[in-house]
């Protein structure tokens, strides 16, 4: 079964809270992780790479500014988007907030439907595809709700997995994803898939992908994987 949800790490100490961001956010279609504190979230995100974050500034261990701050500091993170949670309404806590990186700040008590909607912005900008909207990078384009690809006004006929591959490199360019990464992406944790799997599919999206006589656009990273030149 191919993972192809939008991904939300929710960050929160209190556990009541958490359940309650957790639920809302699977019955509207996210695939949602879960983390107590600063610490467990960093390790979450080394081990997966969310699409979006939400998390409460005051936790034990490490506060959400702290890890906000490592994130936004890091080249491999710092494009996720941040949300901040906060009790904390005053102007300079939300200028300070937004000045170490983060990308939205709501201040509890917060509206559920609020959140969710603010959640959906930062997935437009992070993730736009799986919102159902076009995806460009030169002359591809692609979009998730048609499963239709296109090359210079072309018209390509890729397999699912070839799209998801695609989708997934388009979807952050400048990242250099491990086979690894690829295959808990494409394919899921609970599937057992060999890694020379990836290498064949890649070399099946490369054939299509240059079929009319375009330029390769994938880049191999020796010893690494791969990614968009």
């Amino acid at each position: 079964m191919f993972k192809d949800q939008p991904r939300v790490l929710v960050v929160e100490d209190e556990p009541a809270q958490l359940e309650i961001l957790a639920y809302n956010l699977e019955s509207d279609g996210f695939l949602v992780s879960r983390a107590r504190d600063g610490e467990e979230a960093l390790l979450l995100i080394r081990e997966d790479v969310p699409d979006v974050i939400v998390m409460d500034w005051m936790m034990p261990h490490l506060s959400g500014i702290e890890v906000c701050r490592r994130l936004k500091s890091n080249p491999e993170t710092r494009s996720i988007p941040i949300i901040i949670l906060s009790a904390r309404s005053e102007d300079e806590d939300k200028v300070r907030g937004l000045e170490i990186g983060a990308d939205d700040y709501v201040v509890k008590p917060y509206s559920v439907v609020e959140l969710m909607a603010r959640v959906r912005s930062q997935l437009r900008r992070s993730r736009p595809s799986s919102l159902g909207q076009d995806i460009e990078f030169e002359d591809l384009i692609i979009n998730s709700e048609t499963y239709k690809v296109t090359r210079g006004q072309i018209d390509l006929k890729l397999g699912p997995i070839e799209f998801r591959l695609l989708k997934t490199f388009i979807e952050k360019p400048a990242r250099v994803w491990s086979r690894e990464e690829l295959l808990d992406r494409i394919w899921g944790r609970d599937v057992y898939v060999e890694t020379r799997t990836v290498d064949v599919h890649i070399g099946r999206l490369r054939k299509e992908l240059s079929r009319n006589g375009g330029a390769d656009p994938i880049r191999t990273v020796r010893g690494v994987g791969y990614s968009l030149r």
